[in-house]
C-alpha cells in the first residue's frame, strides 16, 4: 500500500503527519481452505466517531483509547485538527485531543466530504460555539441519506438551520431543552441531537430514539465528561443539559460489525474462528442466526467462538434498529447465504440501496434475485472472478465470498474496506487465507 494523502497535524508546539488515507489498487484472493484461529478485535468505528466529535463539546484534554486504525478515525482526527483541536497520538489505539483552543471553521474542510460521521460536527459545534458548518457530507453512497431527522432536532433546540455555498449551516444564540420524538429510528439523528442538547439550558427527551451500542458508549463518554444523560439504551433518552464539560479518560467498546464479519468468514469456509475482546451481547441478532442454520457458537465472556465442520442452512434474516439484526452486516451475511444449502432471504429495511454487491457476487455464480426491498439467494458453489468493491460492507462481503469460492478472485477499488476495519487484511491471513495487496 502507498499513501495518497496526507495533512499536518499540530500537536503540543509539535509538527508530525498524520496519514489519512490509504490507496490499493486490488486485492488477489485465493483459495485457502477453513479460516482457523483467534482474532483480536479493535475499537467500534461506530463509536468512536461520534466520541471523537464529541470530544468538541468539552474543556481540557480527552485521552480516547481504543481507537481503530482505519481511515474514517484518521479523516476525524485530521478534521479536528484543522479546528484547532491538539492531536497527539498517545500510542496505536490512544490519542489525546486537547480542545481549550478550537474554533468552528470558516469554510468546511474538504475531508468532511470523505465521511459520513463529519455530521456530527454539526451537533458538537451548535453545542460549544453556537454555530456549525460542514460541507457536503461523505462516506458510502446507498443512494438519498436524509438527514431531515437531524435538522428536526437542532430546529427543535432553538436553532436554525440553513445551506449556503453548497454548506449546511446551524446556528443558535441560545439552545433550550426540548420534547423531540423522531418519525424514524435514526442513530444519526440521536447522536446529533445528544450533542446539541448535552449543554442546552434545561431537560431534553429524546423519543423513537436509536438503542445501539454505541449509542450507549456515547451517553457512557459525555456522563463520565460531566454530563447528565439517562436512557441510552432504551427508546426514550433524558438529557439535562449543563454548563461545562471537562475532558476525560475513555476506552471505546470493541467493534461488533468486526467481530461479526470474521464469525461470517469463518461459517463461510467452514471454519473455527474466535473472535476475542467482544461483548457477546452485541451480536446475539447474528450469533441466533448462525445457530439456526447450524453452527456450533459458544458465547463467553469477551469471546465468541464459532465452529461450522459443513456448509450451512439457508435462512432469512430482516434488518432493523438495535437490537435487530444490524443493516452493516447484512452484505457479509448475503455472502454466507450464497455458500448455503437451500434458499435464504433477505430483507433489508434500513438502506433499502444496500444490494450493490448483487452483481458482484452474481459474478462468481451467485444465485440471486432482488425483490423488492430484499432478495432471495439460493446457495450454491462460488467461482473467482475479477471484482470491484462498491462500499465498505460490500467489500467485506465480496472478500468472505473470494475466500470460500473456487479459483483467484480479483478485488479492483479495495481502498472501501480500510474505512472500516483495523488490519483486516493481516487479520484474515493469520487465520489462513491466501491475500494479496497490489
Amino acid at each position: 500500500m502507498r499513501p495518497f494523502c496526507y495533512k499536518t497535524v499540530y500537536a503540543k508546539k509539535k509538527t508530525r503527519l498524520c496519514r489519512v488515507g490509504f490507496y490499493m489498487e486490488k486485492l488477489i484472493v485465493r483459495p485457502c481452505g477453513a479460516l482457523r484461529g483467534r482474532v483480536g478485535i479493535g475499537g467500534s468505528k461506530n463509536a468512536a466517531l461520534p466520541i471523537l466529535a464529541a470530544t468538541l463539546l468539552c474543556e481540557g484534554p480527552s485521552l480516547i483509547g481504543n481507537l481503530p486504525a482505519i481511515r474514517d478515525v484518521e479523516l476525524a482526527l485530521a478534521i479536528l485538527s484543522g479546528m484547532g483541536v491538539a492531536v497527539t497520538r498517545v500510542d496505536r489505539a490512544t490519542y489525546e485531543l486537547n480542545t481549550n483552543h478550537a474554533f468552528p471553521p470558516a469554510q468546511p474542510d474538504p475531508l468532511t466530504g470523505r465521511m459520513r460521521a463529519s455530521a456530527y460536527l454539526l451537533g458538537a459545534c451548535l453545542g460549544r460555539f453556537g454555530v456549525g458548518r460542514v460541507g457536503c457530507i461523505g462516506g458510502c453512497d446507498f443512494g438519498g441519506r436524509p438527514i431531515d431527522q437531524h435538522i428536526k432536532a437542532f430546529v427543535a433546540l432553538g436553532a436554525t438551520v440553513s445551506v449556503e455555498d453548497e454548506a449546511i449551516c446551524v446556528r443558535a444564540d441560545h439552545l433550550h431543552g426540548a420534547a423531540i420524538t423522531f418519525d424514524t429510528v435514526s442513530v444519526g439523528a440521536t447522536v446529533n441531537a445528544m450533542l446539541a442538547a448535552v449543554r442546552a439550558e434545561g431537560e431534553t427527551v429524546l423519543r423513537n430514539v436509536a438503542r445501539e451500542p454505541h449509542i450507549v458508549d456515547l451517553a457512557a463518554y459525555l456522563n463520565r465528561c460531566g454530563a447528565d444523560i439517562r436512557g441510552a439504551g432504551t427508546a426514550t433518552i433524558r438529557i439535562r443539559g449543563v454548563k461545562t464539560l471537562r475532558g476525560c479518560s475513555y476506552s471505546v467498546i470493541p467493534d461488533m460489525i468486526e467481530a461479526g464479519t470474521y464469525l461470517l468468514a469463518a461459517a463461510a469456509t467452514q471454519g473455527a474462528v474466535t473472535v476475542m475482546g467482544v461483548d457477546p451481547t452485541h451480536l446475539s441478532p447474528l450469533t441466533d442466526v448462525l445457530r439456526k442454520m447450524g453452527a456450533d457458537v459458544d458465547c463467553e465472556e469477551r469471546r465468541i467462538s464459532l465452529f461450522a465442520t459443513a456448509r450451512l442452512r439457508g435462512s432469512t434474516i430482516t434488518t432493523a434498529p438495535f437490537p435487530g439484526f444490524p443493516t452493516d452486516l447484512q452484505p457479509p451475511m448475503a455472502a454466507l447465504f450464497s455458500v448455503s444449502l437451500g434458499e435464504s432471504r433477505v430483507c433489508e429495511t434500513i438502506w433499502r440501496h444496500r444490494f450493490r454487491y448483487v452483481e458482484e457476487l452474481q459474478k462468481m455464480g451467485a444465485d440471486i434475485r432482488l425483490q423488492g426491498d430484499g432478495a432471495c439467494i439460493q446457495g450454491g458453489q462460488l467461482h473467482g472472478a475479477e471484482l470491484c468493491v462498491p462500499d465498505l460492507r460490500a467489500g467485506a462481503a465480496l472478500l468472505i465470498a473470494a475466500c470460500a469460492a473456487e479459483g483467484e478472485s480479483v478485488l479492483h477499488s479495495p481502498s472501501y474496506i480500510e474505512r472500516g476495519y483495523e488490519d483486516l487484511l493481516l487479520k484474515l491471513r493469520a487465520l489462513g487465507a491466501d491475500i494479496s495487496a497490489v
